[in-house]
């Protein structure tokens, strides 16, 4: 699996540390941008690893700042990007399994590296589980057309 990540100057360290574990691990990893350690706007690393993985050039992409939230919110403005802000292996597995998020946000500053670690590992494992998340997932895509949610019908119908 590809994966792309950047970080800001909060975040460098911890996107260092998870470049290295994750090559470890065998992944391939693209460091897109990274303003080593000197300060810097969050949108300006989110913009091109959003990008990427909107485009189908990248399958996935780790975004991380010092809270995860700005990181998150730059991303979310690319059609087609569905990032996640993720604080625990729970919120990785439903980000995955419920809403397919094709980018993981972290925080730098209230995550260790070994919950960090743990986070990814189970956000890349994790398989979109379909069905009636599917439809939720149509309906997202409705809403960065401009349209109602309520205009997909061809999705699953819901169980719950």
């Amino acid at each position: 699996m590809k994966i792309a990540i950047a970080a800001d100057h909060r975040g460098t360290e911890v996107c260092e540390q998870l470049q290295q574990w994750l090559r470890q691990e065998g992944y391939e990893v693209v460091e897109m941008e990274t303003c080593q350690g000197k300060a810097c706007d969050y949108p300006d690393y989110a913009y091109p690893v959003a990008t990427a993985v909107a485009q189908g050039q990248i399958e996935r992409g780790i975004l991380i700042c010092g809270t995860g939230i700005g990181m998150s919110i730059s991303a979310n403005k690319v059609k087609g990007v569905r990032a996640a802000l993720v604080h625990d292996e729970i919120g990785a597995d439903l980000s995955r399994r419920h809403n397919d998020a094709n980018i993981l946000c972290l925080s730098a500053d209230m995550l260790g590296q070994r919950i960090i670690n743990r986070i990814v590992e189970t956000w890349l494992s994790t398989a979109f589980e379909g069905g009636r998340h599917a439809r939720r997932v149509s309906k997202i895509h409705a809403i960065e057309q401009g349209m109602s949610p309520n205009t997909v019908t061809d999705a699953p119908a819901a169980k719950d």
